[in-house]
């Protein structure tokens, strides 16, 4: 579910395929996302309610990585 989300978040911000999306894609060079688009995209903290530290973002390079990362913080 968490996985789900985070595609269909990703696809509408930055004008993605959701279907072509694994947990391997890489945000930056996959999906061509720079880094106002990475700060954008923290509407995931919104959507499920974690925060998620600048420095962790720096972590977070692929799908798989974000979603690993809720689920570990999740409330």
């Amino acid at each position: 579910m968490v996985f789900e989300k985070i595609k269909e978040i990703l696809a509408e911000q930055l004008d993605a395929d959701p279907e072509e999306m694994t947990m391997d894609t890489k945000i930056a060079e996959d999906l061509e996302a720079d880094s106002l688009d990475v700060v954008e995209l923290m509407s995931i903290e919104d959507e499920f309610e974690v925060e998620i530290p600048d420095e962790e973002i720096e972590n977070l390079k692929t799908i798989g990585d974000v979603v690993e990362y809720i689920q570990n913080n999740m409330p």
